[in-house]
């Protein structure tokens, strides 16, 4: 199997980190082959904009989906986003690792979310969710809180830990067709001593060898954006 971890914290030695170079070994000594994408470390950048491309669909006006499209035809992402985006199309497990920061992930992880799972990439009309472009392949959530679980439950003031994390379930990685394994939290990280941390290591190690165990069905789909017209995302206004 084919693991991508995506990872998304600044300090080497924080509890993220630990859980990377955790799932990674295990996940090797597994037999499988493990990427891992250190944004952070290799200072990928978040912003969106015409940088991304080294080809102009629109001269007068910006419109992402449009320059993303022509992109994706033409090959002409820029290099770190096509260095992702061979990541991504060569993993059958994707594992994502992150602090949850205001109630989400951190900016540079959206970024990667918003730059790399491109229009004519990662979707395009029609292949959503169920007949996603990711359909057969897994992935994976790993969070860190600062919170603990009962600040999480049904009655906890942050609310119920699905619904804080719906947004990159639902409308990242189930939109792309991705089947999505029950994420793995590790609540209360900085507040549970090393025995806690030590607990969710463990944990960890066998959620992530247990998830890339799973069978995946691997689909090619080379002429992704022959259904779809040059000028679909045009706009008028």
């Amino acid at each position: 199997m084919n693991v991508l971890i995506v990872y998304a914290h600044p300090e080497p030695t924080s509890f993220n980190a630990a859980l990377v170079a955790r799932a990674k070994a295990v996940l090797r000594a597994a037999g499988h082959m493990v990427t891992v994408s250190d944004l952070y470390a290799d200072g990928f950048d978040p912003e969106a904009g015409r940088h991304d491309f080294s080809t102009i669909a629109d001269a007068d006006r910006f419109h992402y989906q449009s320059e993303q499209a022509l992109a994706a035809r033409e090959e002409a992402f820029v290099a770190e986003i096509a260095r992702e985006q061979a990541r991504v199309a060569a993993a059958d497990l994707l594992v994502l690792q992150f602090p949850l920061w205001w109630g989400g992930p951190p900016a540079i992880l959206k970024g990667w979310f918003e730059r790399v799972l491109a229009y004519g990439f990662a979707y395009v009309d029609g292949r959503r969710f169920d007949t996603g472009v990711f359909k057969g392949r897994r992935a994976l959530l790993s969070v860190t809180t600062g919170g603990t679980t009962a600040r999480f439950g049904p009655h906890g003031v942050y609310g119920e830990i699905e619904k804080v994390l719906w947004q990159t379930q639902r409308l990242t990685l189930q939109y792309m067709g991705y089947s999505v394994e029950e994420p793995f939290v590790a609540y209360g990280a900085p507040r549970v001593g090393d025995e806690g941390r030590a607990a969710y290591l463990d944990e960890f190690a066998r959620r992530v060898v247990e998830a890339a165990a799973k069978p995946v069905e691997r689909r090619t789909d080379e002429a992704l954006l022959e259904s779809v017209p040059a000028d679909a995302w045009a706009r008028t206004c």
